[in-house]
């Protein structure tokens, strides 16, 4: 009933299943049933422990592997990364630009002097000299040949084309003569050949045909072809099975996975809310209320009269020490008081007076 629904649920039209019933045949009938029935039995069990696995591996990666993974990164930052970051930045850098400085100024600027200066001129000169001593090669150079280019035409070119003329074609002539003629034979040969080889090819062929294609090809037409739509359907039987008996392995591992949790909130997460909310917050309300607060106003009592002991005491320990000194060394001299006030308005320039501050008396 389950299975029906399913398929029902799944889409399409619910004559589908009796249309692919009645074009499947009586086979894929008479094996979809108890396939099914078997594969749902040992399916559920694996689909339970599967959901089991995957919500502890979901807790552990949540609980465990994230910071950890977490804790893991930092470390290595600090570890591997910023000490890289803060060498390159702050030696590598600082020391590649020092050796380039230092490169620049011990290398490339005398190299460049030196190029512009001594290379260049000298290049210069040895490229003029070069210029005259190959004019100089060249005329020679065309002197020999010519004198070789006369001396090979009437030494190698007119008798080799004399040779060719009245020796190499002749006996070429009689060559292709001879060869013809053995081309002939050839042919008659090769036929005859071609002949032997089509007879036995043929009888060849007739043999392998009746002894192993003939045999060959009825075992597959009626042996192989029908066992294999048989194992082809029992095959697609079982594939649907699983489907079908994973999904309704899901509903059941979905349906005890919810009533798990369920129990679980019924028979510790509720009561243990309730202990919470019903007795340990009061009871921790008035522990603080009757115990704690009264502790710590009395610690904070105890702390400012240490406090105010400590500094009365460092009060009468200064008071000693100033009365010690002044009876060993007397009374420290007073420095004369110095004015440090501006010029009264009597003292100060007028308009009717030619006397300033710093002209009186």
């Amino acid at each position: 009933m389950g299975m029906v629904e399913l398929e029902k649920t799944s889409g399409g039209d619910p004559r589908e299943p009796r249309r692919r019933a009645e074009a499947e045949g009586c086979l894929a009938v008479a094996v979809r049933i108890p396939v099914r029935i078997v594969v749902l039995v040992l399916v559920v069990p694996v689909r339970m422990v599967w959901d089991a696995l995957v919500v502890g591996g979901r807790f552990l990666r949540d609980t465990v592997l994230r910071p950890v993974g977490r804790a893991l990164a930092w470390l290595g930052r600090a570890v591997f990364v910023w000490p890289l970051v803060g060498a390159w930045r702050y030696v590598v850098v600082p020391l590649a630009k020092g050796v380039a400085w230092l490169g620049d100024v011990l290398l490339v600027v005398p190299a460049v002097w030196v190029y512009r200066w001594v290379l260049t001129p000298v290049g210069h000169a040895l490229a003029w000299c070069g210029r005259g001593v190959g004019a100089v090669f060249a005329a020679v150079g065309r002197g020999l040949y010519a004198g070789l280019a006369w001396l090979a035409r009437y030494l190698v070119v007119v008798p080799a084309g004399w040779l060719y003329a009245w020796v190499l074609t002749p006996v070429g002539h009689a060559l292709a003569w001879c060869g013809k003629g053995l081309v002939w034979c050839g042919r008659g040969l090769l036929r005859g050949l071609g002949l032997v080889v089509t007879g036995v090819g043929m009888v060849l062929y007739w043999t392998v045909r009746v002894l192993l294609v003939l045999p060959a090809l009825a075992l597959w037409r009626w042996v192989l072809t029908p066992v294999g739509r048989v194992l082809a359907v029992i095959g697609r039987e079982i594939l649907d099975a699983l489907g079908h008996a994973w999904r309704v392995a899901g509903y059941v591992s979905r349906a005890v996975g919810r009533f798990l949790g369920t129990l679980l909130r019924w028979t510790v997460a509720e009561p243990a809310r309730w202990v919470y909310r019903s007795v340990l917050t009061p009871v921790g309300h008035a522990v603080r209320d009757t115990v704690l607060r009264p502790v710590a106003e009395a610690a904070r009592g105890a702390g400012r009269a240490a406090r105010q002991a400590l500094a009365a005491a460092r009060r009468t320990v200064r008071e000693a020490r100033a009365d010690v000194r002044r009876m060993l060394f007397g009374e420290p001299a007073k420095a004369p008081a110095v004015a440090r006030r501006e010029p009264s308005a009597a003292e100060a320039r007028t308009l009717g007076s030619s006397t300033t501050a710093l002209t009186k008396d």
